[in-house]
């Protein structure tokens, strides 16, 4: 574990240090689109915040690579280096697409070779668990089809969700965390090697992330734009596509005792079939929804707008920071949720969580104008918009208020000829 969190930490680090002299890059290399309808943000903001992440997971791969017990991975596996060639390809055409704006259609075919890359060099899908049948093992065709489909689906899906500041980098993250989990235990509690390179792509997306997210937090001072949505997509893939169809899931039957002891120690198994699905839920929802309303309307699939899941959050009355906050909060239900099912099928316990969970989540939805406030102790460690309003008005002072008074209140008043009146508050600016 302290392997993985050095290597976490070196990838966070990397990132985070590289992202501010890749945000004056962007600006002198002219990577600062003018502001589009579909745009939430109210200026120009730099891109290709996708170069720092690469620079991220390359140095998290080459300390993986010198560390002792993680050397392991890449001395019995090529698929971090798959991964590697892969990530490559795909953070080219984004940063291409991030300056040049390239066509819709050429970014799906570099991410269909991306996913045929990392097939050549052996992360494809061999098999999957089938409740009920057992472990179905694919053909080549197959496995290749199965795979590029999960890369695509999985990169469009992140690059949807990007839309407000932090949000994507996030959701990832969390993901990454519930994925990194999982894959831990797979290898640890089973004994099954397999698992040890998607456990380690877990780490090292995580570190990508949580070291991109201070810049990209609202207001963002830099976007990770394609560069960086379509790298972490496919790295959130090749980690899914590592436990799914790398890991042989009888190795774990070897662990069941009696047939009720059985039942349960199965759900691990047909677990890889379904974690990939639950960590890209609800950015999936919102690509299927995407494609859906755009093609009722007879646009291209492709064709931007502002009906994402985010930006409905927006126009019900929600603000910046709590669109993002409530994104995060599902996707962290649903992954964590089918974690601890994993981990205990058996408990009820978790299901009512889970519920409950779901209605408080419900129920913010439903109050977009509620603003909580901290307790009158911590209200000097929160933003001035968590505190209460007596405390607030407390550090109004006499003097203010008499020279607020002073200021005339008809600022724009039109005259006669149909000047404007300019006060000393229009002065000012």
């Amino acid at each position: 574990m302290r392997e993985y969190l050095l290597t976490l930490c070196i990838t966070a680090a990397v990132t985070y240090l590289l992202t501010g002299p890749v945000r004056k890059f962007a600006i002198v290399a002219g990577a600062m689109p003018e502001i589009r309808a579909r745009d939430v943000h109210r200026e120009p903001t730099p891109r290709l915040g996708g170069i720092a992440m690469f620079f991220g997971l390359c140095a998290g791969l080459l300390v993986a690579d010198h560390l002792t017990n993680l050397n392991e991975v890449f001395e019995k596996s090529n698929e971090p280096r798959a991964l590697l060639s892969g990530a490559a390809l795909i953070w080219l055409i984004g940063v291409l697409d991030d300056k040049f704006e390239i066509d819709a259609l050429i970014k799906l075919g570099g991410q269909m070779i991306a996913a045929g890359v990392m097939v050549v060099q052996g992360l494809t899908i061999l098999w999957i668990p089938v409740p009920g049948v057992g472990t179905v093992a694919l053909t080549q065709w197959q496995g290749t089809l199965l795979t590029v489909a999960l890369v695509v689906i999985t990169i469009n899906a992140v690059n949807f969700v990007d839309g407000l500041d932090g949000l994507a980098a996030g959701m990832v993250c969390i993901a990454a965390a519930a994925f990194f989990m999982y894959a831990y235990r797979i290898w640890y509690s089973y004994g099954i090697e397999a698992a040890a390179p998607a456990t380690l792509f877990a780490a090292i997306l995580m570190g990508m992330c949580l070291g991109f997210l201070p810049h990209n937090m609202h207001p963002a001072r830099i976007f990770m734009g394609d560069s960086g949505s379509m790298l972490i997509g496919l790295v959130l893939a090749a980690g899914a596509i590592s436990v799914t169809g790398q890991v042989d899931p009888d190795v774990m039957k070897l662990f069941s005792g009696s047939e009720r002891n059985t039942v349960h120690q199965m759900v691990p198994v047909y677990i890889p079939l379904l974690m990939p699905l639950t960590i890209i839920a609800i950015p999936a929802a919102d690509l299927i929804l995407a494609i859906v309303r755009r093609t009722w309307r007879g646009q291209s699939p492709f064709a931007a707008d502002r009906g994402h899941l985010h930006h409905r959050l927006l126009e019900i009355g929600h603000s910046h920071s709590r669109a993002v906050l409530i994104m995060y909060f599902f996707s962290a239900l649903i992954a964590f949720g089918a974690l601890a099912y994993s981990v205990n099928s058996a408990s009820m316990w978790i299901v009512l969580s889970v519920v409950f969970l779901s209605a408080i989540g419900l129920i913010l939805l439903l109050m977009p104008r509620f603003t909580p406030r901290a307790p009158r102790w911590a209200e000097r460690f929160v933003p001035p918009r968590y505190r209460r309003r007596r405390a607030v008005a407390a550090e109004r002072t006499p003097a203010a208020d008499e020279a607020e008074e002073r200021i005339p209140v008809a600022v724009g008043v039109s005259g006669v000829n149909g000047a404007t009146a300019v006060g000393p508050r229009s002065r000012a600016r």
